[in-house]
């Protein structure tokens, strides 16, 4: 149940922000028509903070006023027709302020709730120190890009990255100047990638990229170039560090998350293995395939 629930809001948001403005000015009149049909006597105000909650968490804050207004109207304008009276000519105004402000609230408070719920949400999956994804976000990524490619068979690829003589540089300088390392080696690697691709931080100095839509062709022209700015940046700073990456081209959906994220561990360990600081490749292909490693760059560098 829980389950088909969240498919139903996944799904509700995926719409336009068109679609989710007509759907509430469809609920709105609707709700006016069989306010009206049904008489003054039975009360509908209570339904109608389903277009204002509507609004206040698929559309955000800003809307929640205006359709605030405008159910009050709706409400107000099917009562006065379906011929309600009121002992004083105030109460009406009276009532249509009341219903008025406790959508405006109930709305409100829904409209937060979703941003904390949602900036929560982000906290949970971002590396506290880089501001890349965790490897949980990389996880529940990666699942959903699988899931995407056995459904529409689109290839995509996997980098796993680790900085070569890391430790030389929080013994050298230390914990601090690690970290900022760190931090720049995510805050380049996001700016080198498309929006659509994905970066997170595994663990300790290992890092993950996912690349949506991605080839093998694709995948030995980005790759390099990625790890040039890497070492652009090293450079920059001083700092003795190089890139052992294990890439996994996926032409075909691997079995799983885990065996995709060992096959291209096992790519990374077998550049420690040869010297560090160059690229293997491997790809799955719909026969499973393996594609011999090809190293980019001199190896160098010092122990892990």
């Amino acid at each position: 149940m829980n389950e088909r629930f969240a498919a139903i809001l996944d799904a509700l948001e995926g719409w336009s922000r068109a679609a989710k403005l007509g759907a509430v000015l469809i609920t709105m009149f609707l709700l006016g028509v069989v306010d009206y049909l049904t008489g003054s006597e039975i009360s509908f105000a209570f339904f109608y903070l389903i277009p204002v909650s509507f609004v206040a968490w698929f559309i955000g804050h800003r809307w929640v006023v205006f359709f605030s207004i405008s159910s009050s109207v709706v409400w107000w304008g099917a009562n006065f027709l379906a011929g309600e009276t009121f002992s004083h000519p105030l109460i009406p105004w009276w009532n249509t302020g009341t219903r008025l402000g406790f959508f405006i609230v109930v709305g409100l408070l829904l409209a937060r709730l979703r941003q904390l719920l949602e900036k929560e949400r982000e906290i949970s999956r971002t590396d506290f120190l880089t501001g890349a994804l965790n490897r949980r976000a990389f996880y529940d990524l990666s699942t959903r890009e699988l899931q995407r490619a056995r459904r529409y068979r689109h290839p995509f690829t996997l980098a796993y990255i680790d900085l070569d003589n890391f430790k030389q540089v929080n013994d050298r300088f230390g914990h601090r100047e690690g970290d900022q390392l760190l931090k720049v080696v995510a805050q380049n690697l996001a700016a080198s990638l498309r929006s659509t691709d994905v970066v997170a931080r595994l663990g300790g100095d290992e890092f993950a990229v996912l690349l949506t839509e991605t080839g093998v062709a694709s995948a030995e022209a980005t790759l390099p170039k990625l790890r040039e700015g890497l070492l652009a940046e090293m450079a920059r700073f001083g700092w003795p560090v190089t890139f052992s990456i294990g890439v996994l081209v996926c032409e075909a959906p691997p079995s799983s998350v885990e065996e995709m994220i060992r096959r291209a561990d096992d790519l990374m360990y077998s550049v420690k293995a040869a010297g560090k600081n160059a690229i293997h490749y491997d790809r799955v292909s719909a026969q499973q395939e393996a594609r011999p490693g090809i190293s980019i760059a001199q190896p160098q560098g010092a122990d892990r």
